[in-house]
This record gives C-alpha cells, structure tokens and sequence, in this order.
C-alpha cells in the first residue's frame, strides 16, 4: 500500500479490525520511510451496479465515495469520528444494496442520508437538511430547528 504522505511503496499493518458486522476490514498502517499513519478500509466489491435517479431525469451509477463525501461534509468540523462515517455509509449502502431494485430514487437516498443523521449528530442533520430540503431563507432554518427541538423534548417526557 502507498503511503499518501511521502508515496513510499511498502508499508506495514499495525493493527487489523472488522467492522460493519465482518463485512469491512480496517486496517492501520505505518510507513516506515516517514513514520506516518493511515487508515484503510477492504470491502467486497459489489458486482451489480445500482442506478440513481436525479431530479433532472438522468440516471448515474451509485458512488459510495460520493455518499461518503456528502456526509463528511455535513459532518465537517463536529465530533463525528471516521469509523462512524464509515459506519453510517455502510448503512445506507446496504439499505440501498437491499431494496430489491437497480434504480433507486435520488429523494430515496436523502431521506436515508437524513434518518442516519438525525440520530448521529443533529447540527450535521441541519447542515445537510439545508442543502437536500434547498433552505432559502433563515424561516427554513429556524422551522428545522424547532422541529427538532420538539421532537427532543418530546422524548425526553
């Protein structure tokens, strides 16, 4: 494996986990030219190719690096660690994988996106509801928010 700091050729694995119930291999390597660490991830490669259908009608094979990439956004500077990054794409992912179809509505996606966060980390929830839902003005925001509220102080009773 290449080391993304100084691209040495040859590094070695620390430390081996499972995740996502064995269906994920995490690994944690040193290079031993820099002495850098890094996280990689092994998963089966899905042979079949899921559809997402756009707003605008086209269709474009599932990404998951682009759903990771949404996620990681709107988790952006708040304590969510990698692994639950990980973890919450996975889920998604296979939810996805376990529809039944090959197309699968981009709207679909969102809400899926918006249950995961929800329950992971509500600022995130709000950051990626604004851009998903199209917020245009601070009312959306602020009707988000106490919708939240309300649903938190409801199960708190």
């Amino acid at each position: 494996m290449k080391c993304p700091e100084c691209g040495a050729m040859e590094t070695r694995v620390i430390e081996t986990r499972t995740a996502d119930e064995g269906r994920i291999v995490r690994r944690r390597r040193e290079c031993p030219a820099c002495l850098a660490r890094f996280t990689t991830y092994e998963r089966v490669e899905e042979k079949r190719v899921i559809w997402v259908l756009k707003k605008d009608g086209r269709r474009e094979a599932f990404d998951r690096s682009k759903l990771l990439r949404g996620i990681s956004h709107a988790c952006e500077k708040l304590p969510v660690s990698l692994e639950q990054l990980e973890e919450v794409t996975c889920r998604i992912e296979d939810r996805i994988r376990t529809l039944g179809y090959g197309e699968v509505p981009v709207k679909e996606i969102g809400d899926l996106v918006m249950k995961e966060l929800r329950e992971l980390n509500q600022v995130a929830y709000v950051r990626f509801a604004s851009v998903y839902r199209e917020f245009t003005d601070l009312e959306s925001f602020q009707k988000e928010i106490a919708r939240l509220a309300a649903e938190r102080s409801g199960n708190r009773n």
